[in-house]
């Protein structure tokens, strides 16, 4: 008889904690949503990319299209449950730690490392035009190999 993972009390409550977390952020817990949340918020904090949580997907047995992925991360990202990095016109990663935080990015290992809040400083911004407020500071550090 093989076990379904599904049926385990620890799976059950682990989706139930899930689906509430994907509730409060105003999200309505689909399977598939369930899915990449346990992907994204079960273990440490980690920078993805659509891709690489493609590869996470399928090597769990799921089967979901890249396109679901994306719009998935999207909305994650709209409802405050990730923060969303772009490094450049071509490349964005979607990080599980929404603290105020900066990136080193060392580029030939398409990597983002987190730099804490607090050891940059940024001083000598202009005045921001009247309506308006700073919403936050991004700083990556982009780093290469000697």
């Amino acid at each position: 008889m093989t076990h379904d993972p599904s049926h385990d009390p620890s799976h059950i409550q682990m989706d139930h904690e899930l689906s509430q977390k994907l509730n409060a952020a105003g999200l309505r817990a689909t399977r598939q949503r369930l899915d990449l949340a346990q992907l994204l918020f079960t273990g440490e904090n980690r920078h993805i990319t659509a891709e690489s949580l493609q590869e996470d997907v399928m090597k769990a047995g799921h089967k979901m299209s890249l396109a679901t992925i994306y719009n998935s991360l999207h909305q994650f990202t709209e409802a405050g449950l990730l923060r969303q990095v772009v490094v450049d016109s071509a490349r964005s990663y979607f990080d599980t730690n929404t603290s105020n935080h900066h990136h080193f990015f060392i580029g030939e290992e398409n990597r983002l490392i987190d730099i804490p809040e607090e050891k940059i400083a940024v001083s000598g911004l202009p005045d921001v035009p009247d309506g308006l407020n700073v919403n936050g500071i991004d700083v990556i550090v982009r780093l290469s190999k000697k």
